[in-house]
């Protein structure tokens, strides 16, 4: 509770600090940024943190921690310009004014944080195994380990970290400035960006309904209660999985034997010829769902993990029939998950971009009169470079939708206020490689010691994404944003050019289709071996036929692009037709609607998820998995804002019956998404632990405990190493004694990735020598070194005879602690005479040692 509670105080504080900035950065929302100011404080404190580290200024530890907040205040106070007090006054009088809506805003934040923070202490482990919670404990406890920055990595001594680690350089100095563990941080920080994420979204959500009154002069402020459908969105609905769990589970439309003509034959038999039997699940071909249900029957889920299967609903076949496992996870799965990843870390300062391109698109960056020679003001430009460059250091692949919705908005924002040119495309150009050429320059640094596995991009030739697994992935989005596309086109609120939006729509995917192919033609001349291999992978011996199995695949599962050309003509069509107002597009009399913006959004979420239909990001899983991954996420964020802003359109819009009917359907979408985490969550904290708090409290007060409900209440806790210390309690001990020891390098076991391996460097903070080395395969893109250091050098530390080959380990790595433990024992003979000779046992704690390098 204690710990809660000063994350709790701590980040608020930093949000009162930052108001009077992120008042100064969105003059033209009507927040005036008080629900991104969180979010806003923490990244510019953790920016001059980690620049100031880099750069040697400052140290990495609670004083330099203090130096770069006393900082922070010094440059929003150059910020605020020569009048302080009088914005201050203004402040105040804005609080007061919107006294109503800065408490709904306070009391969601806190709700969101409670209530997460609540979950996470429900299901506090980080796991030693099948999960990646501790490749992230073990970055965040590097990084407070860290005597200089950039940190080293912690499973690859001797370098620093090759990932977009911003992310957890934030959530290590929260836990520094709380004085809480990096194992408690893990579990906070994932509720925290839950709390600021959903304040992140409601904002936004107020501020383009607030534009959409003002732009129609209607002299009134929309409900406090409608912006909520966008944090629901996001957060809280689910894809369509919780539902077909349900239903599978209940074994409904789980009929058809061979040789039945049923809908379902003739469907199971055009999408998998190869099937034996026929009915509903056979013919949407999810793995899992496509098994028979287990009796008895019932409607609640129970399956071990039911709910990954939600994460992986699109289903991929090579030509051959292989599987390949496609990613698909959304924000409901992610914070259940509980992973700390960068793509959940990221969620609540994209919102801040976002946020700052409605603000460009409402005409706020206007400059000051003394700045009249600028195009717009200095200090938001920089100030959305900065935060554009910090996307790309908290998840790289982020920028992207980033860069192209500030670009946009920019676009439309020129367009409404002068009309169309060609000089609006040179401005465009000028403006977006200005804002990434300074963005890049903010971040240098990290982009000077960063290495990515990625390598350019491949043609996605044979992998159409089935129209029923688009439907069972993005469903419960879908259903609300096809209703308010259908409303807006009704309502006439916006002009539409239909025609131009047609056939911009089908020449894009057309250019995309063309597009793949002119790569596989530049693959096939350039790497001819690897093109026949391909081929003959997939069972087919030449280009004439894979073209045309590939053409007929496509063809066959066309319901995924008509859905989207259904989002991408009517998105389109509007966005074209926009044309320069009359009067000032910027005055308070003329007030630009937000509906292009919303529409905007729509745009760039469809465009993201129709992109891997033909192409995806070259990695090291070799397939669409990691594109569709990160695309389908960015995707699901947009479009939740644009769907929160449909539900909230209908509602106040239209005519009565047609309202009823899209609220009727939206009602419906929203509760097949809710059934994900109505039984996901009961199911993934064993019940929230109810159970065990009754009996653990009836069995304190049986045996006379002073104080039973504390000790019952125990079963609930933040620290995310309690599983750890029960399956391996000497290690444990060992792994605590390395976190309080100097500095320095430590030898232990190595194994695969996602298993216990590695412990010692992730629950201590020192550098091993070696980690999970499939890991630093996916972050360098290089597997030489680690592959030396875990198949070689290791076991010949080990396992020599020889204790000069040994010490040429130790000293090749300047190897500080050897650690011979539980899994040591078990991976390697190990020759401990040799450290028993040469070396200091400096622990012991039964079969576990640590021996110190003189």
């Amino acid at each position: 509770m204690l710990t809660f509670l000063s994350w709790y105080f701590l980040i608020t504080l930093l949000g009162c600090v930052t108001f009077p900035l992120a008042w100064r950065l969105f003059p033209s929302l009507a927040d005036r940024g008080y629900t991104l100011a969180r979010a806003l404080g923490l990244f510019v404190w953790g920016y001059l943190f980690w620049l100031l580290g880099v750069l040697g200024v400052l140290p990495n530890t609670p004083g330099g921690l203090l130096v770069a907040f006393l900082l922070l205040i010094g440059g929003i106070r150059l910020a605020l310009g020569r009048s302080p007090a009088s914005l201050l006054r203004l402040l105040w009088d804005w609080l007061h004014e919107n006294r109503k809506f800065v408490f709904t805003v306070e009391t969601l934040f806190f709700l969101a944080f409670a209530v997460w923070t609540f979950v996470r202490a429900s299901n506090p482990n980080i796991e030693t195994a099948g999960g990646e919670k501790t490749m992230e404990l073990a970055f965040i406890n590097a990084i407070l380990r860290a005597p200089i920055f950039p940190p080293h990595d912690p499973w690859l001594s001797g370098y620093a970290i090759s990932y977009y680690y911003f992310g957890y350089v934030l959530t290590a100095m929260l836990a520094r400035a709380s004085s809480v563990s990096g194992a408690v941080a893990h579990n906070l920080m994932l509720a925290l960006i839950f709390a600021l994420s959903a304040v992140g979204a409601y904002g936004l959500l107020y501020n383009l309904l607030v534009a959409f009154h003002r732009s129609r002069r209607t002299g009134i402020r929309p409900s406090l209660a409608l912006p909520l459908f966008a944090p629901l969105f996001l957060l809280l609905i689910g894809n369509l999985g919780g539902l077909l769990e349900t239903l599978h589970r209940r074994g409904l439309f789980w009929s058809g034997q061979p040789g039945d003509s049923n809908l379902w034959t003739v469907l199971g038999r055009f999408a998998r010829p190869n099937l034996q039997a026929y009915n509903f699940w056979t013919w949407l071909d999810i793995r899992h769902l496509n098994q028979p249900p287990r009796e008895p029957l019932q409607w609640t889920p129970d399956r071990y993990i039911w709910w990954w299967q939600s994460s992986r609903v699109l289903q991929d076949y090579d030509l051959a029939g292989n599987f390949r496992e496609i990613i698909d996870e959304f924000p409901a799965f992610s914070y259940l998950l509980g992973d700390l990843h960068p793509h959940v870390l990221a969620m609540p300062f994209v919102f801040l971009v976002v946020s700052v391109a409605f603000n460009l698109f409402l005409g706020g960056w206007k400059p000051e009169p003394q700045e009249s020679h600028w195009p717009f003001s200095p200090l938001l430009f920089v100030s959305a470079a900065l935060l554009l460059g910090g996307l790309a250091f908290l998840n790289t692949w982020d920028i992207l939708p980033g860069f192209a919705l500030l670009l946009g908005a920019y676009g439309l924002r020129q367009v409404r206020q002068y009309g169309w040119s060609w000089m609006r495309l040179g401005e465009a150009v000028l403006f977006g490689l200005s804002l990434l050429v300074l963005a890049f320059v903010f971040f240098l640094p990290f982009h000077l010691s960063f290495s990515s596995q990625a390598g350019g991009i491949l043609p996605n030739l044979e992998n159409p994404t089935r129209g029923a697994h688009l439907w069972v992935m993005f469903g419960t989005l879908f259903v609300p944003l096809f209703g308010y596309l259908f409303a807006l086109q009704g309502s006439g609120a916006l002009a539409a050019r239909w025609k131009l939006g047609v056939w911009l729509s089908i020449g894009l995917t057309f250019v995309l289709w063309a597009f793949s192919w002119f790569l596989a033609l530049l693959i096939k001349l350039r790497m001819p071996d690897f093109a026949t291999a391909y081929l003959h992978g997939q069972g087919i011996v030449s280009e004439v036929l894979f073209f045309g199995a590939a053409s007929l695949r496509r063809l066959t599962h066309l319901g995924s692009l008509l859905t989207l050309l259904a989002l991408l003509i009517p998105s389109l069509a509007f966005l074209v037709a926009l044309s320069r107002q009359q009067s000032e597009p910027d005055s308070a009399e003329d007030a630009p609607s937000p509906l292009r913006f919303t529409v905007l959004l729509i745009l760039l979420g469809t465009l993201l998820v129709l992109a891997p239909e033909f192409v995806y990001l070259r990695d090291l899983f070799g397939n669409r998995m990691n594109t569709i991954f990160k695309f389908y996420y960015q995707a699901w964020m947009l479009w939740s804002i644009a769907a929160g802003f449909g539900v909230a359109f209908v509602i106040q819009n239209g005519q009565r019956r047609k309202r009823q009917i899209l609220l009727s359907l939206d009602t419906f979408a929203i509760l097949a998404g809710a059934l994900f985490l109505i039984f996901a969550l009961p199911n993934k904290t064993d019940g929230f632990r109810l159970d065990e708090f009754r009996n653990l409290y009836r069995a304190a007060r049986t045996a006379g405990v002073p104080d039973p409900l504390r000790q019952a209440a125990s079963v609930w806790t933040l620290d995310g190493t309690r599983l750890f210390r029960s399956m391996y309690p000497a290690d444990a001990e060992a792994a605590d004694w390395l976190a309080s020891a100097p500095f320095g390098v430590v030898a232990e076991a190595v194994g695969g990735q996602y298993s216990d391996y590695a412990r010692m460097s992730v629950y201590s903070g020192l550098p091993t020598v070696v980690g999970w080395p499939g890991h630093e395969d996916q972050w360098r893109g290089t597997f030489e070194e680690q592959r030396r250091r875990a198949e070689r050098d290791i076991p010949t530390l080990y396992e020599s005879l020889s204790w000069e080959e040994a010490l040429q380990v130790i000293q090749r790595y300047q190897i500080r602690y050897v650690v011979v433990g539980t899994l040591e024992r078990r991976t390697y003979r190990i020759n401990e005479i040799n450290f028993q000779r040469h070396l200091v046992p400096v622990f012991r704690n039964g079969e576990v040692v640590i021996y110190q390098v003189p």
